[in-house]
């Protein structure tokens, strides 16, 4: 059991040990000294990350997988988590656990690292876990705020449904195949086990848990609260960290499933159609920017599950599944970083005008709206060109069809937001800026959004031999 495998995991956990004791005896003046100790754990966890990178194989008895997808999913945890924690100071700056929520962000941070390596089922109910319990405390974070403790309480409440469910699952699955690995399970498969009914069930089940994590249909509903209720650096964090973790692990779930063994695929993208339509119609009817976000987020997941659906079926739906997530990870965490600059101002319109007030910040969110909508040369428009691309090529025309109407549709709610802030006069006085922390990181993410997009070709290009074990 080699350890170093698991370096980055343990150089966040390491990191985060360092930041919950730092907080616990420093004053709480310098609890903004937490967010160096953070950034500087992410960053060495990059660094030892970037060792696996050209790796493919499994550690730790076959229950971690190294490879290509897993990498590059860790990678992008790791960016994000670093940005969460960026427009974290300003927002938590008056609360006396100031400190502590870097803590909690590095340790969810480990749990969604543990998902995108799962390579057995015992595995991801640890992570599973190990991602929920810290979520609901950055969910209500601000406990003495309704709202929020509404958020954290209906994210456990689901949670604790949608775990019941992934650890039944996995019961019934361990007890029909004998085995809790993917690999000895897709050889079981291999060797004639039948899908009897109470595996079908416990396959079902499993997914279910991981679209708990995912924020995907039907275990969705969690996602509008916790983008209006948590605090905007929690929102950004729980909206964006666990999905990528738990894509992948929906991702490495399905690969050890044999088309031809089990109907696992047809289910994927029938919940990938449901989670998408459904984000994208309740959006419409949203008032409120951020729970706005949240049903946004909600159809953001289906277009990830495209690429799961079709993650044997052709050769480059592991590269299109990487883009996907990198390009719904700058769009999303974008979005937020410009509602937490603008103080968590979250009424629609409190956004009219806004071009006119505060000129950056209505660029940025709409290069981050135009970005998760597709539309060139933001990095959106690759990420979802490469979804709908393997997904036609893998047989799934259908799936892409939905996907396009859905995308058309999620313009109308994206652009009403857009006309507020470049058409509509302001009815409000001078906007406050949270802090300069803040501003950079939306600004940062902004400019991402356009420099990642004119550079895809290259990016493409080094994610294009990548695989999923």
């Amino acid at each position: 059991m080699p350890i170093g495998d698991l370096a980055p995991e343990i150089a966040v956990l390491f990191t985060a040990v360092a930041t919950l004791l730092f907080a616990m005896f420093a004053p709480r003046r310098l609890h903004v000294v937490g967010v160096i100790i953070a950034l500087s754990g992410l960053t060495v966890a990059g660094v030892l990350l970037a060792d696996q990178l050209g790796r493919t194989g499994t550690t730790f008895s076959g229950t971690f997988a190294i490879d290509g997808v897993g990498v590059w999913a860790r990678f992008l945890i790791l960016v994000a988590t670093g940005v969460c924690v960026m427009i974290s100071p300003g927002w938590f700056a008056t609360d006396r656990r100031h400190g502590e929520v870097y803590a909690v962000f590095l340790l969810s941070a480990v749990g969604a690292m543990a998902l995108a390596g799962a390579a057995d089922l015992m595995q991801l109910v640890v992570a599973v876990l190990l991602s929920s319990v810290t979520g609901y405390t950055l969910a209500a974070y601000h406990r003495g705020w309704a709202i929020s403790v509404e958020a954290g309480m209906k994210y456990f409440l689901i949670g604790a449904l949608a775990n019941a469910v992934l650890v039944t699952g996995v019961v019934f699955v361990t007890g029909m195949a004998g085995v809790t690995g993917y690999e000895p399970l897709a050889n079981a498969f291999a060797d004639g086990l039948i899908a009897s009914p109470l595996l079908v069930a416990g396959l079902a089940m499993v997914a279910v848990g991981i679209a708990y994590k995912l924020g995907a249909a039907p275990a969705h509903t969690w996602v509008p609260d916790v983008a209006e209720g948590a605090p905007v650096p929690s929102a950004a964090f729980l909206t964006v960290v666990p999905k990528i973790g738990a894509a992948v692990a929906f991702a490495r779930l399905v690969t050890a499933v044999p088309p031809d063994a089990l109907a696992l695929r047809p289910l994927v993208a029938t919940i990938a159609a449901v989670t998408m339509t459904i984000g994208n119609l309740a959006a419409l009817r949203q008032q409120d920017v951020r729970r706005l976000l949240g049903w946004s987020s909600v159809s953001q997941a289906g277009y990830v599950l495209m690429a799961v659906v079709v993650i044997d079926l052709d050769t480059g739906a592991p590269t299109a599944l990487v883009a996907m997530l990198g390009a719904y990870t700058v769009g999303n965490i974008a979005a937020f970083a410009v509602v937490a600059d603008l103080r968590g101002r979250t009424a629609l319109s409190d956004y009219s005008g806004l071009a006119a007030r505060r000129p950056l910040d209505a660029v940025v969110l709409a290069l981050a709206f135009l970005s998760l909508v597709g539309i060139p040369p933001t990095v959106g428009f690759f990420g979802k060109f490469t979804v709908f691309e393997v997904t036609i090529a893998g047989g799934y025309g259908w799936l892409a069809l939905v996907a396009a109407t859905n995308t058309v549709v999620s313009l109308i709610y994206y652009a009403r937001v857009l006309s507020r802030m470049v058409f509509d006069a302001s009815t409000n006085g001078a906007v406050a800026q949270l802090d300069k922390m803040t501003w950079a990181a939306a600004v940062a993410t902004g400019s991402a959004i356009i420099a990642l997009g004119l550079t895809a070709g290259l990016l493409l290009d080094q994610l294009a031999d990548i695989s999923l074990l």
